[in-house]
């Protein structure tokens, strides 16, 4: 069944789902705002066994039946999943809410100033998201973690990691600032992007990270004043892009700032420093 939300409010949007009795949806834990009483909250690890809330037994690992081979099958492939998101630096956490004994409403928000996005995943193309856009989703969608090739991974810093939705149903990812859609194939098939604009793309989209010219007077010139550092992150092929206005870098720049400490620097870019 399909979910029925609303994403309301302006500068920091709330994404509010309805939910058909039985019907249950899960988000990434400390994304949750409210809901009603007949709606029950569990608190899982890895990955979502289908049946809602109490299915601790259920249908998560595929056709391989009960008994012990079952439960080991399910431990390890929830093992599995934890260990990647904690390789991700993700939450290690989700948090499941169904609906009992009529309808029921659940409230979820990103954690900084900006959109939010439902996307309908209809099984035939998957959707992959920067770390920490993931806010909610139905439980019909599985929530995965793709690397990106190491090499370039590394050398592009926000491209190393990347959130991935398969199956079908409603997902709700944000960002920071506005949101724009674009598509490579209107503009020649490729697009080059500041890697922290990048909130979410289809499968199909071909992502990569590319250095900013050469070792060359310009190229040190782009890398130290142009505030973009060594490289851009790629998109080509036929397919939906969505990008935001702000980066969480910007956005922490302009924080320490406006509090008297900033580290940038009078350059930017190669010469920025960053207290953690």
């Amino acid at each position: 069944m399909t979910l029925q939300q609303q994403i309301v409010g302006n500068a920091m949007q709330m994404a509010v789902c309805t939910l058909n009795p039985g019907q249950t949806v899960y988000c990434e834990a400390g994304k949750f705002l409210f809901k009603t009483a007949n709606v029950s909250m569990e608190t899982r690890l890895g990955g979502q066994p289908r049946g809602g809330a109490g299915a601790a037994g259920g249908a998560g690992g595929g056709g391989g039946g009960g008994g012990m081979g079952g439960l080991l099958r399910q431990a390890m492939g929830t093992a599995m999943q934890v260990g990647q998101r904690a390789l991700a630096g993700e939450s290690l956490a989700f948090q499941y809410f169904t609906a009992s004994g009529g309808e029921g409403t659940v409230g979820f928000a990103g954690v900084l100033p900006g959109e939010m996005r439902a996307l309908e995943l209809s099984g035939s193309r998957a959707w992959f998201a920067e770390k920490d856009a993931f806010v909610a989703a139905e439980d019909t969608v599985q929530f995965g973690i793709a690397f990106v090739g190491g090499r370039q991974g590394m050398s592009g810093g926000e491209g190393f990691v990347l959130e991935k939705f398969t199956g079908h149903g409603t997902v709700i990812i944000a960002g920071a600032g506005n949101f724009i859609d674009l598509n490579p194939a209107d503009f020649g098939g490729r697009i080059e992007v500041d890697t922290g604009c990048i909130v979410a793309f289809e499968e199909g989209i071909q992502y990569g990270i590319q250095r900013i010219g050469g070792l060359n007077r310009q190229g040190i010139m782009n890398a130290v004043f142009g505030g973009e550092g060594l490289s851009l992150a790629t998109l080509e092929g036929n397919g939906r892009v969505i990008l935001q206005s702000m980066t969480i870098e910007g956005l922490a720049n302009a924080l320490k700032k406006a509090q008297g400490g900033d580290k940038q620097g009078p350059t930017g870019g190669l010469f920025s420093t960053h207290a953690g």
